[in-house]
């Protein structure tokens, strides 16, 4: 019943809780991006190899979640043909420009955890939208088109609407385990990506200071209740919580 326990987590760890949300939403932005056309191809183009493509995607899950991050110590390593990419076409100066790395290695840097982050929460993403999308009546998106709709308003007034709730799900799952990971951190980052959970997981384990730990890990729940709370009230679809 110490109280003070938890100004103490917030005025030394804001930094932290503030890392880890922004992480979160980068990622999970960064899955929508990328899973919104995948799992629109699978679930109308892809005929009859979608069930080898749903396989595909929760493939991953058949490993180790720490193997497979791991393995992004092998992907971004600075001898790789991802680094010699990235180096060639210049885009290790446009992460720099944004921050996101301090030199020209990828490895141990923000864009590795974000990177490490949308790697494995995609198919969190994917699955609710592929859900979604697969019900949708392409007649719809076909009346659309005889009433002179361009590509841009059958998608925004027609497609993203009847999807909402696939995109809604897919954030959540995304977003909430995101805000909480610490292994992407732990391994792919340094010093200066340190998040959350890495605190917590410290705290715990190494630091045995167990009241300033629950108190930490009480704070990153209600704020992410809280932040749930808001996103699904703005998007409209209470009936999801």
């Amino acid at each position: 019943w110490h109280f003070q326990n938890y100004a103490d987590a917030l005025s030394r760890f804001w930094p932290q809780f503030a890392r880890s949300f922004g992480y979160a939403a980068i990622a999970t932005i960064g899955t929508l991006l990328l899973g919104y056309p995948l799992a629109w191809f699978i679930a109308h183009r892809s005929g009859r190899f979608k069930t080898m493509l749903l396989v595909l995607v929760v493939a991953p899950f058949f490993t180790n979640f720490l193997i497979r991050t791991l393995a992004w110590l092998i992907i971004l390593t600075d001898s790789g043909p991802v680094t010699a990419f990235f180096r060639a076409t210049g885009l290790t100066n446009l992460l720099q420009a944004v921050g996101l790395t301090d030199n020209n290695s990828l490895l141990f840097s923000h864009f590795a955890v974000i990177s490490g982050l949308i790697y494995n929460f995609l198919p969190f993403m994917v699955l609710p939208l592929y859900s979604s999308i697969e019900r949708l009546d392409l007649r719809l998106v076909d009346a659309a088109g005889d009433l002179y709709a361009n590509g841009w308003n059958k998608f925004w007034k027609v497609i993203w609407p009847l999807s909402l709730p696939g995109v809604v799900s897919g954030t959540l799952l995304t977003f909430i385990p995101a805000s909480g990971d610490y292994i992407n951190s732990k391994l792919l980052g340094n010093t200066q990506t340190v998040m959350i959970g890495q605190v917590i997981d410290s705290q715990f384990l190494r630091v045995l200071n167990y009241p300033l730990a629950a108190a930490l890990s009480f704070i990153l729940m209600i704020s992410i209740i809280v932040l749930v709370g808001a996103y699904v009230r703005a998007a409209g679809t209470e009936e999801l919580v």
